[in-house]
């Protein structure tokens, strides 16, 4: 019998830039802050930001609701941030460490 779950109003599902194919479910309203913070740290243009850089800046503005005390934010942000790559929304400049910006449909 296959596995079956239910989609749900409360739930989203997201890609992975890193392993195309991949779709997982998640918390929709984590996902949702987390990208809408992300997304308003991250610079129109390469080079970008550092994800250590990113976090620092986007802390502040999750909700302790969802993230009580940055609690899994990592994993958050991780996850937003493969989904978000997946999707064209933002890109990795190819510099090392990684550096991220929105992308512009541009570049």
């Amino acid at each position: 019998m296959e596995n079956f779950m239910p989609k749900s109003e409360d739930k989203i599902e997201i890609e992975n830039f890193t392993s195309p194919g991949r779709v997982k479910c998640v918390d929709r309203a984590k996902y949702i802050a987390m990208r809408d913070a992300l997304l308003s740290v991250l610079p129109a243009r390469s080079p970008g930001v550092t994800v250590p850089d990113a976090k620092k800046a986007l802390l502040p503005s999750l909700p302790d609701t969802l993230f009580p005390g940055g609690n899994k934010s990592g994993w958050w942000l991780k996850a937003v941030q493969l989904d978000l790559e997946a999707k064209g929304v933002i890109k990795r400049a190819t510099t090392s460490p990684i550096r991220l910006f929105r992308s512009t449909g541009k570049d």
